[in-house]
C-alpha cells in the first residue's frame, strides 16, 4: 500500500469520526436546555483540521505525480491538431 492509498484510507475514516462529532454536538445541544460541555463543543475541530491536511494532500496528488502529459484527454477541441490535407 503506497502512501496515496493510505492517506486516502485515512480520510476516509477520519470523516466518519468528523461526522459522528458532529452529530453528537447537535445530540447534546438539543438534548439539554444549557450549553454542552466544551469538550463536546470542540471535539470535532481536531478531526476537521486533519481533514483539511489530508483533503490538500489529496488535492494536489495528481500534479505532482509525474504522470501529467502535454496532450492529455482534457485538452479542448482547439489544442487538437488538424490533419493535414
Amino acid at each position: 500500500m503506497n502512501a496515496g492509498s493510505w492517506i486516502r484510507q485515512f480520510h476516509r475514516w477520519v470523516s466518519v469520526i468528523f461526522t459522528l462529532t458532529v452529530i453528537a454536538n447537535f445530540v447534546a445541544m438539543a438534548l439539554g436546555n444549557h450549553p454542552p460541555p466544551p469538550w463536546v463543543t470542540y471535539a470535532p475541530l481536531l478531526p476537521l483540521a486533519l481533514l483539511l491536511l489530508t483533503g490538500l494532500y489529496l488535492f494536489v496528488l495528481p500534479y505532482f505525480s509525474g504522470n501529467l502529459t502535454r496532450h492529455g484527454p482534457w485538452r479542448s477541441a482547439g489544442d487538437q491538431k488538424t490533419p493535414l490535407a
